[in-house]
C-alpha cells in the first residue's frame, strides 16, 4: 500500500474539497452563470470557485510557495521554494454541456538549482470528481490510482493500440497539422478517441486504458501533473521532435517505449510530407 507524503495529502485534500463543489454544481449545470472569455473558451462560476478553493487550501499549507493558475495566472512566491501548477477544471466545455468527464489537476514544480527558472515536476494529482478517482505520482515513487500501482499498457503493436488526442476547435490549434498526424496514425491503430480533458487522457494512459496520446496547443496546467504520472507509470513523454522536458504543453506525444517510438515515426513522417 502506498504511503501518502505530506505534499500529496495537501494536494488531494484541496482537489477533493474543490471537487465536491464541482459535483454539486454539475448537478445544476443549467443554472450556472457563464461568462464568455474568448472564442469557444468559456469560464464558469464553478471554475472560478474551484480555483479559489484550491488556492486557499494550498496557500494555507505552504504560504511561501508560488502559483501558476489558469484563471489567476502567475502568483509569485519565495523564488527558492517550489510552486503549484493548478487547473481547477480541465474539461470545462464537457462540464458546461453536462458531460461527466472533467478533472482537477495540481502539480508541484521545483526551482532550478542555482536559480534562473523552473525545473522538474516532483508531484502531481489528477482528481475526477464524478468517478472519485485520484491519480497521483511523486518523482521516483511511482504512479498510483488511490493505493494501487499504475503501469502503462504492455501493448507493442499499433493495430492493437487505442490512442487519445485533442482536436483543434474554434480559435485554438492547428487543423492542418492535426489532420496530417491523424491521417498517418488513424489508419494504423485500433481506434482514436477525443474525450476533451488532456489531464485525464494522460492519467488514463498511465493506467493502461489508453496506449498513446498526442496533442498540441495545450498549457502547462493541462499537462504538468499528467506528464509526471505517465513517466512514473513507465511511459515516455516528449514533444513532436522527440525531446523531453519536465512539462510538455505546446506539443505532447506519450506512450510506452515501443508505441512512443512507432507513433513518433508516423508523426514525423506526416509533418515532413
Amino acid at each position: 500500500m502506498a504511503v501518502l507524503s505530506g505534499v500529496i495529502r495537501v494536494m488531494e485534500k484541496a482537489a477533493r474539497k474543490a471537487g465536491g463543489r464541482l459535483r454539486r454544481d454539475f448537478g445544476e449545470v443549467e443554472h450556472l452563470q457563464v461568462s464568455r472569455k474568448g472564442p469557444a473558451d468559456f469560464v464558469s462560476k464553478a471554475d472560478q470557485i474551484a480555483e479559489r478553493t484550491i488556492y486557499d487550501e494550498l496557500l494555507s499549507a505552504r504560504p511561501d510557495w508560488g502559483f501558476v493558475m489558469e484563471e489567476a495566472g502567475i502568483i509569485e512566491g519565495d523564488e527558492s521554494k517550489p510552486r503549484w501548477i493548478v487547473d481547477p477544471l480541465d474539461g470545462t466545455s464537457n462540464f458546461l454541456h453536462g458531460i461527466p468527464h472533467f478533472a482537477i489537476s495540481i502539480a508541484v514544480q521545483e526551482p532550478k538549482l542555482g536559480g534562473g527558472g523552473w525545473g522538474d515536476v516532483t508531484a502531481g494529482v489528477i482528481y475526477n470528481p464524478i468517478t472519485d478517482e485520484t491519480f497521483w505520482a511523486e518523482k521516483s515513487r511511482g504512479a498510483w490510482l488511490h493505493d494501487g500501482r499504475l503501469r502503462v499498457s504492455a501493448r507493442r503493436n499499433l493495430p492493437e493500440a487505442l490512442i487519445a488526442t485533442g482536436i483543434p476547435f474554434q480559435g485554438h490549434g492547428d487543423f492542418g497539422e492535426w489532420t496530417k498526424i491523424f491521417g498517418a496514425i488513424g489508419p494504423q491503430v485500433a481506434g482514436v478517441r477525443r474525450f476533451g480533458a488532456a489531464s485525464l487522457d494522460l492519467a488514463w494512459l498511465a493506467a493502461g486504458r489508453f496506449d498513446g496520446f498526442w496533442e498540441s496547443g495545450l498549457n502547462d496546467w493541462d499537462t504538468a501533473a499528467g506528464c509526471l504520472i505517465v513517466r512514473e507509470a513507465g511511459g515516455f513523454v516528449s514533444d513532436f521532435r522527440g525531446r523531453s522536458q519536465p512539462i510538455h504543453s505546446a506539443q505532447v506525444l506519450a506512450g510506452n517505449d515501443a508505441l512512443h517510438s512507432k507513433l513518433h515515426k508516423l508523426l514525423v513522417g506526416a509533418l515532413k510530407a
